[in-house]
This record gives C-alpha cells, structure tokens and sequence, in this order.
C-alpha cells in the first residue's frame, strides 16, 4: 500500500514526491543523515516524521539499524540463546532487505542474496518457524 501511495504522488502530485518533500524538511527543520536511496523509504521516514513516531527526519534504513542493534542486544542479554555467526549473518541480509523493502516475505528468499545460501529452506533450517513474523514487526517498528 505504500508503494502504492508513492507512485499515486508520483502521478498526480509530482511536486509533493518525497524527495521533495525531503529536501523541504531539509530547509526547516534537523534531519538526521542523508536523504534515502529510494523515494518509498523516504515516504516511510517522512510519515513516521509527521505522525511524531519520530523527533527528527531519519532516513529509514538508520531506523532500521537502530532497531536491529536493540532487538539482537536485547535477545543476547541474560540467559536467552544468542544468535550463531551463521544466524548474524542470515539476520544481517534480511536487515538490510528490510531497509530497502520495508518487510521480508517468504517470496524474498528466491531472490539475491538468499538464494545463493539455499532460500527459505536454508534460512528455516538456521532457524526454525516464526522469524519472519518476529523480524518484520522488531525492525519495522
């Protein structure tokens, strides 16, 4: 949907594109770093902006970052299990696909860089059923 949304600006309000509307926060008000690689990411900062889930502009993927070192250090704190060298690297790639696609699906990991790794299948065999769920609604957030 909010792929969606951004090609509906795209079309019918260009001025209001998120780039632009970027480079408006830029001129009255803090933005934390640079502006996003995409225009959807942008989108996401900036209603996160207005919707006050944020105090300052943040580009998303630092959203997501900041989100992942909370969500990995707050699981390898006490006597939960912590996370193999192979699962951090797992984590890290849906991180990054996160950052850029606001969410991962099943579907994702035919794609690059899963897929060289064995896809879905190898990713449930690191770890088992219900990380999908658990990783989109902690780095999403």
């Amino acid at each position: 949907m909010i792929s969606e949304l951004c090609d509906a600006i795209r079309r019918n309000r260009p001025n209001l594109s998120p780039f632009r509307l970027w480079s408006a926060y830029e001129q009255l008000e803090k933005v934390a770093g640079n502006r996003p690689e995409n225009e959807l990411t942008a989108l996401v900062a900036l209603v996160r902006r207005v919707l006050d889930i944020d105090d300052v502009l943040t580009p998303y993927d630092s959203t997501v970052n900041r989100n992942f070192q909370t969500w990995v250090m707050g699981r390898h704190k006490g006597n939960a299990p912590k996370y193999s060298e192979e699962q951090m690297q797992w984590l890290r790639m849906i991180k990054d696909h996160i950052a850029i696609s606001m969410h991962i699906a099943k579907d994702d990991f035919d794609f690059s860089p899963f897929a060289e790794l064995g896809g879905l299948g190898k990713a449930w065999q690191v770890f088992g059923d219900g990380l999908l769920e658990e990783i989109n609604e902690k780095l999403a957030a």
